[in-house]
């Protein structure tokens, strides 16, 4: 597991303390650091058409919409034989996700879903498991008949991207395939709004019960929202399901707006939190935002300067590390905003996936909140049952430096790890 940030060793490893825990790499490895996520597997297939291809193709600008599988095929078939494909990845939310984290972590990530059981060479499925880091484990897949899932963003001129979905098989996994030992001894649990969409399909049931097992053994559950069309489609479906079952909630300011009925995104994190324990907020070229909540305690006064916007002081305690609300005598809420690194890559390829790289990030330091608990046992850092490894302020700009990664590329897939040597990049707030 490489921890977010610059590591003083001192910290970890003290070794004149007495009764400190083996660094034995045996005990190491059976150890389960990994995180496990259900995703509709997708491939992604990028675009750049015009305004006018989207109105022939009663394409939505801007939102995501579904296409039946004759439809998927003409579009694709057009795009194909006037050159308009840019690129075909392997996709999915959570799917990018999984494979940014096992690729600044170096540590495994399972996957749950559905895949075609029929795969040769070039066809979709070939393309998604070719384009899907080695770490993540694909054996818990379910087979099935159906072709691939496609995702065509479909990017026009002024760099809006509109999607259209293909389904194929990708809302095919059952509950049988939901592995409770796999849940129970993971990280944290990352699940989609995109898997609750339709109430009668199979993925539908097998979410809610992935949900259900990581509830009762107390693995947080990290959820993405889809666009901001499901979410007001269902907004009290999603309300209510996020206040069940939801630790960590993430989310860009249009989903933010969904939900909470609030454009400002200092206030829709606010509201996010009576909802979740921990809230990221992406806000395009303004930045990201982090809510969470801390013991009184344990709050832990920033030595920035304090800033104020639609809260007063909102960044006080951004180097306390965030807390599960339920799990603090007198909650406090913590916020922390940054705006983009080196103010965004000087030419941006793709905006898809940035936000997906931003959580990668967060769910890393969750993962290594258990990996320190589990090595360093008797470091005063687990004295606090914190979420996270690293305080607000240092996670925002871990965060943020993955997202910067993803939009200098033309894929929303890292293929390589953050330098490892870089002047107050990561620049770490550690606690001893």
């Amino acid at each position: 597991m490489k921890f977010p940030g610059k590591r003083k060793n001192e910290h970890y490893f003290p070794v004149t303390e007495k009764g400190r825990e083996s660094a034995d790499p045996h005990f190491l490895q059976a150890e389960p650091f990994y995180l496990v996520g259900i995703d509709q597997l997708l491939v992604d297939i990028e675009c750049r058409v015009e305004p006018e291809f989207l109105l022939q193709h009663n394409l939505k600008k801007g939102e995501s919409q579904i296409l039946n599988e004759p439809d998927a095929e003409s579009i694709y078939r057009e795009l194909k034989s006037k050159g308009k494909i840019l690129g075909e990845y392997a996709g999915g939310s959570v799917g990018n996700t999984l494979n940014n984290y096992s690729v600044l972590s170096d540590e495994r990530a399972v996957a749950l879903g559905a895949i075609t059981r029929s795969i040769t060479v070039g066809d979709y499925a070939f393309k998604y498991i070719r384009n899907t880091s080695s770490k993540v484990d694909l054996s818990y897949l379910q087979p099935c008949e159906n072709t691939m899932g496609r995702a065509m963003c479909f990017v026009t001129p002024d760099g809006e991207r509109t999607f259209g979905i293909s389904k194929g098989c990708m809302n095919d996994l059952t509950p049988e395939f939901i592995p409770c030992e796999v849940i129970e001894k993971a990280s944290a649990l990352l699940i989609s709004a995109y898997t609750l969409r339709d109430e009668q399909d199979p993925i539908f049931r097998s979410t809610i019960k992935a949900c259900e097992i990581a509830l009762k053994a107390r693995v947080p559950v990290v959820m993405t929202l889809g666009t901001s069309f499901l979410i007001e489609s269902k907004k009290d479906f999603f309300r209510d399901f996020v206040k069940k079952y939801v630790t960590c909630l993430a989310m860009n300011d249009l989903e933010a707006v969904a939900l909470t009925g609030l454009s400002d995104p200092l206030l829709a994190a606010e509201s996010a939190l009576e909802l979740a324990d921990f809230v990221l907020l992406t806000v395009g070229e303004h930045g990201l935002y982090l809510a969470g909540h801390v013991d009184e305690q344990f709050a832990r006064r920033t030595t920035h300067k304090l800033h104020t916007k639609s809260i007063v002081d909102y960044n006080k305690y951004e180097f306390s590390r965030p807390m599960r609300k339920s799990d603090c005598v007198r909650p406090v809420k913590i916020y922390s905003h940054i705006n983009p690194f080196m103010g965004g890559p000087q030419t941006i390829k793709n905006t898809n996936g940035a936000g997906d790289g931003a959580l990668a990030a967060v769910l890393h330091d969750l993962s290594a909140r258990k990996y320190h608990q589990a090595k360093v046992p008797n470091s005063a850092k687990n004295l606090i049952n914190s979420l996270t490894y690293s305080s607000l302020s240092q996670i925002s700009k871990y965060a943020n430096r993955v997202s910067f990664e993803v939009l200098a590329q033309n894929s929303p897939r890292l293929m390589r790890a953050l330098p490892e040597k870089e002047d107050n990049l990561q620049e770490a707030y550690w606690d001893a």
